[in-house]
């Protein structure tokens, strides 16, 4: 809860605020500022500013009255049927309060609506678009049925850079004055994997520790394999010596709490970095993801990486 109020404090107020999503911002900015925007259908990542964006327009267009004319329902929590009967339709079919003649409903996470509750929403889209206006927001778009999204002006939204991130990352540390190394800044991105909200919690998080924000310390807070660890293991295999990799793979997942799908995606990252030739590397990488896939499907997470190693092992050695 209070990483969420931490995040709500930082939201931006205006599109100029909003940071990474240039050619969205500039397609709804016109569409608000025309005071008659259609349906609209965000679609993309988690964290790139989809609900970001639905509240700024909707705070563009009404103002100081924007909560009487606005409604959010997280469809991933309320996606039956009755929801699009009753609560969606009762709002939808009222006037609006001020000169804008429709209200705003906003559907978060709207690709979690079964698909009885979308052929309902279609209809209640068209009956009612005079007096109220849709902002969808999902995580995929294919799985919003085509009627709808022929009736939505869609927007995809990418998954933020580094230069996106730190830029968010800079004014919270100035706000806050908190010091933040460079350093820092690569580890809260790569943490983040371009997640602009998961960034701004893992900086929550390690402000709470310490107003310095160190990359030991954003580490620690991830809870992620070091490269180096990893490294170490991988270059034990690639050696021959498999006691030791398996030993300071225990090491790692013990002593430094990590899942075992952090671990496949950290041994991901290192393979590129081995001094071994590209089509080795292809074949790990294969090798990689079907460890990964068996440990999803519910295998033991030590028993997949040691045999992944296993084939480490065996690549050093020209099999």
């Amino acid at each position: 809860m209070a990483s969420e109020i931490w995040t709500e404090k930082y939201r931006p107020k205006k599109f100029i605020e909003m940071a990474g999503q240039e050619d969205v911002v500039k397609r709804v900015e016109a569409l608000t500022k025309s005071l008659n925007i259609p349906h609209l259908l965000l679609a993309g990542p988690a964290g790139t500013g989809k609900s970001t964006l639905a509240l700024i327009v909707v705070k563009e267009l009404f103002g100081d009255t924007w909560r009487d004319n606005y409604l959010e329902l997280n469809a991933s929590d309320e996606r039956g049927i009755q929801i699009v009967r009753d609560k969606v339709k009762n709002f939808a079919r009222t006037k609006s309060l001020g000169n804008i003649p429709f209200k705003i409903i906003f559907l978060d996470e709207a690709d979690a609506l079964t698909p009885e509750a979308q052929q309902a929403l279609r209809r209640t889209m068209e009956n009612y678009s005079s007096t109220c206006r849709f902002i969808m927001s999902c995580n995929y778009s294919s799985k919003i049925i085509d009627p709808i999204q022929s009736r939505c002006a869609i927007f995809r939204f990418k998954l933020l850079e580094k230069k996106d991130i730190e830029k968010v990352l800079r004014r919270i540390a100035d706000s806050e004055s908190l010091i933040l190394n460079p350093e820092a800044i690569d580890t809260l991105y790569e943490g983040s994997e371009g997640d602009c909200r998961r960034s701004v919690n893992l900086l929550q998080s390690t402000a709470a520790v310490s107003p310095s924000i160190t990359n030991e310390l954003v580490s620690t807070i991830l809870s992620e394999a070091k490269p180096k660890d990893i490294k170490v293991v991988l270059e034990y295999a690639l050696s021959g010596d498999f006691k030791n990799s398996r030993e300071k793979l225990l090491d790692v997942m013990l002593k430094q709490s990590v899942s075992g799908q952090d671990v496949i995606k950290a041994i991901q990252k290192e393979i590129w970095n081995l001094p071994i030739e590209p089509e080795i590397k292809v074949k790990l990488t294969e090798k990689t993801g079907e460890a990964e896939f068996r440990i999803v499907e519910g295998s033991d997470p030590f028993i997949q990486l040691q045999s992944l190693i296993a084939s480490f092992v065996l690549a050093g050695m020209g099999k």
